[in-house]
């Protein structure tokens, strides 16, 4: 089936269109809100950007999301997740319009940073909840088609919201007085986003529970106990634990990919002082990557009626080592274009995958906390990658030991979990009965 085929499929239901809705407009926001943060850290005149202060930039933005992953799996399971994406979507509004304060009247440093943090905090209960939403609205058997159409073009739509916030920066002007437009810009969209989640059932999007939630007092309090209830989860369903390992490992070698992109369209490829050239190349980048994104979500759904989605995991890995290794070679920047696009595909085919392998493997009253542990391997290891970014890439990202060292990463990365994938239906295969003939 096409990609317009699956769509057709899925949103003739009509809470899989409403949650839908709510995803794209909230991520059409995050798209904005993100293009401009980058210009605010990344591309401002007045900052010089070198490896350490791209990683440091990362660190400070992704490393808090791995203690509210663990919250954010707790509540989601035991509050009525309809209700999580109405708040989360108005509460964002309130905090980004606080950061559009801050920005407008020049605040750097510190104030800035717990601002954007605490927004992006709340995103964390937005994005889990809307994964462990999805079984709730289409059928288990639609639901690699409802992931590829979901995240794909979510994500397509967050790289459109950031050309939209890139456009309205340069509409708007020069200086943190623009940024602070686009900040404003997303805020509304963001509140439109929680007014569409609003048109929900208040209970269709669960948990299923089969007995009386603990008091959310004693839920916070207890939420170790949660994450490593989580994480045992994911340990008793093999499958699920050996793709949350692998799309861990691709989002470090991911991370690495990105900061050295940053540094080469700010320091490399453009003058330094040119910061708009530099941020436009950028922008290039992510539609690319975009692109890639749309084409994962036309091609994977026909792939994997064809072969397991733990092999598609595995070309798409070895599809994004072969793109690394060309920069090993030489590094130009129509060549990084092409790059982006493949990886693009490499990225978004096997996170369909793998959320569907998830959500298929897991109980639902531990969704919620598997997909807030699956947030947290994912800004663990980001954070790695921004401290591995910084130690060995140089200032203007071009680096072609740390290209090969990619390379190699995504292709032990497809190897290990071919294995490993492999060894797990040897183990689960049930062998004939003694004395029964297999003819």
């Amino acid at each position: 089936m096409s990609f317009a085929g699956d769509l057709r499929a899925v949103v003739r239901h009509r809470d899989f269109r409403r949650l839908f809705a709510t995803r794209l407009t909230s991520q059409a926001a995050d798209g904005m809100f993100q293009a401009a943060l980058a210009s605010l850290f990344f591309f401002s005149p007045e900052r010089q950007t070198s490896a350490g202060s791209v990683a440091a930039a990362f660190a400070t933005l992704l490393l808090p999301y791995s203690l509210v992953g663990p919250f954010a799996g707790v509540l989601l399971d035991r509050w009525r997740r309809r209700q999580v994406l109405v708040y989360a979507n108005l509460v964002r509004a309130g905090m980004v319009l606080g950061v559009a304060a801050l920005s407008a009247a020049d605040v750097t440093g510190v104030p800035l940073y717990a601002a954007v943090l605490a927004c992006l905090s709340v995103n964390r209960f937005f994005l889990a909840g809307l994964s462990a939403a999805l079984p709730h609205v289409v059928s288990r058997d639609e639901l690699v088609m409802a992931n590829s159409v979901s995240t794909t073009t979510g994500t397509v739509v967050a790289i459109t919201g950031g050309g939209i916030g890139f456009a309205l920066k340069r509409l708007f002007g020069d200086g943190t007085g623009a940024d602070a437009e686009v900040i404003v810009v997303a805020a509304l969209v963001y509140a439109v986003a929680g007014l569409l989640a609003a048109r929900m059932d208040r209970d269709l999007l669960g948990p299923d529970l089969e007995d009386e939630p603990p008091r959310t007092k004693e839920a916070v309090r207890h939420v170790a106990l949660g994450l490593v209830d989580g994480a045992r989860h994911v340990w008793s369903h093999r499958p699920a634990g050996h793709a949350l390992a692998a799309i861990g490992a691709h989002r470090f070698f991911y991370g690495v990919s990105t900061i050295s992109a940053i540094l080469l369209f700010r320091n490399y490829f453009h003058d330094p002082d040119d910061v708009d050239a530099g941020l436009a190349g950028l922008a290039g980048v992510f539609a690319a990557s975009g692109a890639g994104f749309f084409v994962a979500a036309v091609v994977t759904p026909e792939v994997t009626q064809r072969i397991r989605k733990q092999a598609w995991i595995t070309v798409c890995f070895a599809m994004a080592a072969a793109a690394e290794a060309v920069f090993v070679v030489t590094i130009v920047e129509w060549l990084l274009y092409v790059g982006a696009f493949v990886l693009g595909v490499a990225a978004q085919g096997s996170k369909i995958c793998v959320d569907t392998i998830v959500q298929t493997s897991v109980d639902d009253a531990y969704r919620g906390r598997v997909f807030s542990f699956y947030d947290v391997i994912f800004n663990i290891a980001f954070v790695s990658a921004a401290a591995f970014g910084a130690a060995v890439l140089p200032s203007d990202g071009n680096s072609r030991a740390v290209y090969a060292v990619i390379a190699v990463g995504y292709a032990v990365t497809a190897l290990g979990y071919a294995r490993a994938t492999r060894r797990l239906d040897t183990r689960t295969a049930v062998p004939p009965a003694l004395g029964t003939s297999t003819s």
